[in-house]
């Protein structure tokens, strides 16, 4: 009885210890409100909201595996003559990163499973991040007020890239020692200044002694505390903004509807952080991936036959390929036009394209308007035929990067492989928007035939006359509000007199490109006057200088609220 009375006593001061530390807290720092506004936070249901999730866990993991390997990896380029127990590299001469990777795969227990974790792990992260903004891309969830968050997103993917390219390099074996080779001509092919940037980089000729060195600073300390900065002001901003989301019934553009953080959101979250991490442990476990004791150390004199980058850098490789040799020479200076063109201008063309698509399309529509609703890909058949060109073009450079591969598979000469590439990178984009955008038109002239006729039903009818026909059904309310609830906007009008300025004359030739693609839709009066409304953007709140972030009002439970917690 006397320790149970001492238990009790003592988890009696505990807990009034605890009281007492968050009150003196809570006096001094915003914690009541924070926990407030977090524990009533909505989260969304659709699963095409979860692949933000799997980037930012994949990256969870990118970090645990991570910092695991750096207590075996020695990024040392001073060469070292094997004498482990692999036996085919034995009296080799090898740097210490590539004697310490070896080790790492070979004698540390559980090593070569967390090598394999973390590599593919760097794979679905970026994999995951293209994928999200993908998703936000196509339905428009770049707008405002989410302009920050699309620039955030992609300076994280190509914040990934670079981490993604540096660690592949640490290991200093043949594979990553040919992808090295390329980044130095890449550096070089830079005009007037491209050999004293090489030299600066590697320490002198290449290979050098300092690079690996430099990238292992690079892979462990700046580009991850870069990526934690830009994910966490992603993630504040995705917090502070609310999520986009579906047009369904009760889901409006003034509000922002879904599941609370807890029980519901916290219990799912923690589910597929623990799912993403067992599918990345099954995948290293059964799936081999980048073996370096096959390739060997680097050699500056050998290359390894069929060397392949990774896939999210497979597309440099690819323009590389299919580029021209061309080369010029100006007042004493090469300039490689062949190497700068596809491997410098061409991705600094593509990542400007999407840092700047938002303004474009704003710029273009003259959209000013806070949007909360998701498009469907459909209803914007011109923007989803451009992101389909897109893929469609990174397609083609993904399969150049292969051209020797595809040539040696299907017996024919690489020239004609790598021909048939540089025609497809122009054509295929150009065909793949057309067939995209007629292709949208065709779903909406669907969705048109869906809300006059109703769904078909396995029933036939006959008339007097022997005519047979089938019988339709009455959308549901649920689903004719989905088809119907979509945003539409006019194209922008040139004035009717005095001169017009190229710039207007532009900005409305591309309104008209956006915005006319539209088939309308059938709908009563009294639906347009619906839809108008769950459409339009929040209200000005002048007590709070905000737009729609709080009141009430709205056709529909939580419309009027940007928040609105399901507990159903």
């Amino acid at each position: 009885m006397s320790l149970r009375r001492h238990r009790t006593r003592w988890n009696d001061r505990a807990k009034a210890a605890a009281v007492r530390g968050y009150a003196a807290a809570d006096g001094r720092l915003p914690i009541s409100e924070i926990a407030r506004a977090a524990l009533r936070k909505a989260f969304p249901d659709h699963w095409s909201f979860l692949l933000g999730e799997i980037a930012l866990y994949a990256f969870l993991v990118l970090l645990l595996t991570g910092v695991y390997l750096t207590l075996f990896f020695d990024p040392s380029m001073v060469e070292t003559v094997y004498a482990g127990p692999y036996r085919p590299l034995q009296g080799q001469p090898m740097t210490q990163a590539y004697t310490t990777t070896l080790r790492l795969s070979i004698e540390v227990r559980g090593g070569l499973l967390i090598r394999q974790v973390h590599h593919w792990a760097a794979l679905v992260f970026v994999a995951a991040i293209a994928t999200h903004m993908l998703r936000v891309f196509f339905t428009g969830a770049f707008r405002k007020p989410r302009e920050a968050n699309w620039t955030l997103g992609v300076t994280l993917f190509i914040l990934a890239l670079l981490e993604g390219f540096a660690g592949y390099s640490l290991p200093d074996d043949l594979l990553s020692g040919t992808g090295l080779r390329t980044a130095a001509t890449i550096v070089g092919s830079v005009p007037v200044v491209g050999t004293y940037l090489e030299m600066m980089l590697f320490g002198g000729q290449f290979p050098g002694q300092v690079v690996i060195p430099r990238l292992y600073v690079l892979h462990v300390l700046l580009v991850p505390a870069l990526l934690v900065a830009v994910v966490t002001a992603h993630v504040l901003l995705v917090f502070y903004l609310k999520h986009t989301h579906w047009a369904l019934p009760g889901h409006t553009n003034r509000n922002a509807v879904g599941r609370p953080m807890v029980p519901h959101f916290a219990a799912k979250s923690t589910g597929l952080f623990l799912l993403v991490f067992a599918v990345l442990t099954g995948m290293a476990a059964v799936a081999q991936i980048n073996p370096v004791w096959h390739y060997g150390p680097y050699r500056p004199d050998q290359v390894s036959a069929g060397s392949q980058p990774d896939w999210y850098v497979g597309f440099l490789e690819g323009a590389l390929r299919l580029m021209p040799a061309w080369n010029t020479v100006v007042a004493g200076h090469t300039i490689m036009w062949n190497v700068f063109v596809p491997a410098l201008l061409l991705p600094g063309l593509l990542f400007t394209g999407l840092l700047c698509y938002p303004l474009i399309e704003k710029w273009a529509t003259g959209d000013r308007a806070e949007h909360h609703l998701c498009d469907r890909p459909r209803n914007r058949p011109v923007r989803t035929g451009i992101g389909v060109a897109g893929i469609v073009f990174y397609a083609v450079l993904l399969l150049a990067g292969g051209n020797d591969l595809l040539a040696l598979v299907f017996d024919v000469e690489i020239e004609a492989v790598t021909w048939v590439l540089r025609v497809a990178l122009v054509l295929a984009p150009l065909l793949a928007f057309a067939v995209t955008r007629r292709l949208c038109l065709a779903l909406q002239a669907a969705d048109k035939r869906r809300l006059a006729e109703g769904d078909k039903t396995r029933e036939v009818r006959q008339a007097v006359h022997g005519e047979l026909s089938g019988r339709h059904r009455a959308l549901p309310p649920a689903e004719r509000y989905r088809l119907l609830v979509r945003e539409t906007q006019e194209p922008v009008t040139l004035p009717e007199q005095g001169p017009v300025p190229r710039r207007l004359r532009l900005r409305a030739a591309l309104s008209r490109f956006l915005l006319t693609d539209r088939v309308e839709l059938p709908a009563q009066e009294t639906e347009r006057v619906a839809v108008a409304e769950r459409t339009a953007p929040p209200r000005w709140d002048d007590s709070r200088g905000i737009e729609g972030r709080g009141g009430s009002g709205g056709a529909e439970p939580g419309e009027g609220d940007r928040t609105a917690v399901r507990t159903d």
